[in-house]
């Protein structure tokens, strides 16, 4: 039987982020055979998961962030079944190197991000690795990207929401940036623009609006003027650059993007939240 020192369990804690318990058992079963542990970690975790695959992971962390340059920003997000977990720090760990991953190597989706290489193995892996840990369901659920002249990422406290926003333009000051990323999170618009918003959506409008408007006694002849004037407040409602700006109701985004440099606008952006 081999000698199995703290120094020997502490190594396979550090790669594996396994508990110190679950170190020294899987080194003294493979008997000091470091790599022969690993392997022992993962199975533990994946015999986690296959008894777990039913469960609903609702809980977790959203997060996003973007390259040193802010050309480029990546949306992550890791589900968890309780809160506990989510909020627990060796988890939020796991979270960060998987979205740091994502944001070294730009993979084209989901797919991708779970094969890249991390820590000795894939990012699939050591999720499944870390639900022998946590004794839960764990997966990564979303993974998206933003490319443009400059991407601004924003994480509301508690992990629960992010947001992410192309700009067509760099250079500007940052809180420029961060006032439209904070828009989206707290708005939720459904597309930048009216003429972004999906043929499926406004015709959903224009029907709510002829039917609310039938309820209302209107004649039948009127129901399309109204349902148009109900979807334009809709479209001021839910587009982004047509929003009334959150800290200044007096403009709209549009507006306070143009009075920060008239080449100003918002080429795309992405938005996730858990249930709050």
């Amino acid at each position: 039987m081999a000698t199995i020192t703290s120094a020997d369990v502490a190594k396979l804690r550090r790669v594996t982020l396994a508990g110190m318990n679950d170190c020294k058992k899987a080194l003294e079963e493979a008997d000091g055979n470091f790599e022969k542990a690993i392997e022992i970690i993962r199975k533990k975790g994946q015999a986690v998961a296959n008894k777990r695959a039913d469960r609903e992971a609702s809980e977790g962390a959203v997060l996003s962030k973007v390259t040193s340059d802010g050309k480029l920003g990546v949306m992550i997000v890791l589900n968890s079944e309780t809160d506990f977990v989510a909020k627990n720090s060796d988890f939020l760990g796991l979270a960060h190197k998987i979205l740091e991953t994502a944001l070294a190597n730009n993979p084209a989706d989901l797919a991708a991000l779970k094969a890249l290489p991390m820590d000795g193995g894939k990012v699939g892996e050591k999720v499944i690795e870390f639900v022998g840990k946590f004794g839960e369901k764990l997966e990564i659920s979303y993974f998206d990207k933003v490319e443009a002249a400059h991407v601004q990422a924003y994480i509301h406290p508690g992990n629960r929401l992010a947001t992410l926003v192309g700009f067509t333009k760099a250079g500007l000051p940052v809180q420029v940036y961060k006032d439209v990323a904070m828009q989206v999170a707290a708005m939720n618009p459904v597309s930048i623009d009216k003429g972004d918003v999906p043929e499926k959506i406004i015709a959903q409008e224009i029907e709510i609006g002829k039917e609310q408007a039938r309820r209302d006694g209107k004649p039948e002849e009127m129901l399309e003027k109204i349902a148009q004037g109900k979807l334009g407040k809709f479209f001021k409602e839910s587009t982004l650059l047509n929003q009334d700006f959150i800290k200044d109701n007096k403009q709209t985004v549009g507006q306070y993007l143009k009075a920060a440099d008239k080449e100003l606008s918002v080429t795309a952006f992405k938005r996730y939240t858990l249930n709050l």
